[in-house]
């Protein structure tokens, strides 16, 4: 069995630089970081967060596809 870190939305904020907020908003319409719903509390997996992160990377903007 493998112990996962789980951080709560402010945690998460702190570490990608959005605000609490924001990550609500793209829990509802879609386009974030991948969550875990335990009972009413939500949590990240730092793994996800940063495969999140990655995935977002551009080296430009005419790359980005929104």
């Amino acid at each position: 069995m493998t112990i996962r870190l789980l951080i709560n939305t402010q945690e998460a904020a702190e570490r990608t630089g959005l605000s609490p907020r924001t990550l609500e908003t793209l829990r509802l319409r879609g386009g974030g970081p991948a969550f875990v719903k335990l009972g009413r509390s939500v949590r990240y997996e730092l793994s996800a967060l940063e495969a999140w992160i990655d995935a977002n990377r551009s080296a430009s903007t005419s790359e980005y596809h929104a």
